[in-house]
């Protein structure tokens, strides 16, 4: 494996790359990344569905294990997802970018990333994803997306942070890796342990709050027949308590946990003192 001071080297030269590279490329790079993130949501929803009689802290497992294909996915492509780009704060602490080629990167990737998230909302709902299971799995959606929406704003923002903190673990430790199943194997129980714990991660929110609303607000009576639940249970599912109660506190906390807790500590430990 590369050494601790290698890793670092390695992630300040991805982060400038990243930031001073032509954004039109990290834009297309991260639609592909948020459909990954999403995708990756769409196999935890179907590993939670009828699960009921499982023990609880086993299919978190399951589902946090099988989630992780999408960070190694992301990986694997080069594609540009928001919360390990928070890691161009490495960059910018060695002055070998600037804040606003920083923060265009950020933004030009969230945007990427929402767009990839809601064309596989698209899609899955095109696909009558949403019936599987008897409707099960779209009612899966519903209680998830729900859930999301009633954390306090305090709790969303801390578990964004921890979210975050798994998440740049994860990809920093594939930096270490020589082979590819080095830096795929790395990363699943990092992430896995974000994902089973419940902690937040904004891009994978882009995705399934958004699926939650459709289904809450379009679904058809047949589907609520099938699941046997009245649609007025989920009407708190829309944009407004998506965006204030979850995106911008999530997504505050993944800045933090990512450029800070994870990014800014190596710089200094790995980076600074050389």
């Amino acid at each position: 494996m590369f050494s601790p001071a290698e890793m670092a080297k390695i992630a300040e030269d991805g982060a400038v790359y990243k930031a001073t590279k032509n954004q039109f490329y990290s834009f297309i790079s991260a639609i592909t990344a948020g459909a990954f993130i999403a995708l990756a949501f769409v196999y935890y929803t179907t590993t939670q569905t009828g699960a009921s009689d499982v023990a609880w802290g086993v299919s978190k497992f399951l589902g946090g294990t099988v989630f992780s294909v999408g960070v190694i996915m992301c990986v694997v492509f080069g594609a540009e997802l928001f919360t390990s780009s928070t890691l161009t704060l490495v960059a910018k602490a060695s002055h070998r970018i600037t804040w606003a080629q920083m923060f265009k990167n950020w933004v030009v990737v969230y945007l990427g990333n929402f767009i990839g998230g809601l064309l596989i909302v698209a899609l899955i709902w095109f696909a009558g994803q949403t019936m599987a299971a008897n409707g099960q799995w779209g009612l899966t959606i519903l209680k998830t997306a729900q859930h999301k929406i009633h954390h306090t704003w305090g709790e969303a923002f801390t578990l964004g942070i921890l979210c975050n903190i798994m998440v740049c673990i994860a990809v920093w430790m594939a930096y270490a890796g020589k082979s590819l199943t080095d830096k795929a194997f790395i990363m699943i129980l990092p992430i896995g342990l974000f994902v089973a714990s419940g902690f937040e991660h904004c891009v994978a929110n882009m995705f399934m709050i958004p699926m939650g609303i459709l289904i809450a607000q379009s679904a058809s009576p047949e589907f609520w027949q099938a699941i046997g639940v009245d649609a007025a249970q989920y009407a708190d599912l829309d944009t407004y308590h998506f965006v204030v109660k979850n995106l911008i506190p999530v997504t505050l906390g993944n800045i933090v946990g990512g450029a800070f807790c994870i990014g800014m500590v190596q710089w200094f430990l790995h980076i600074r003192k050389h």
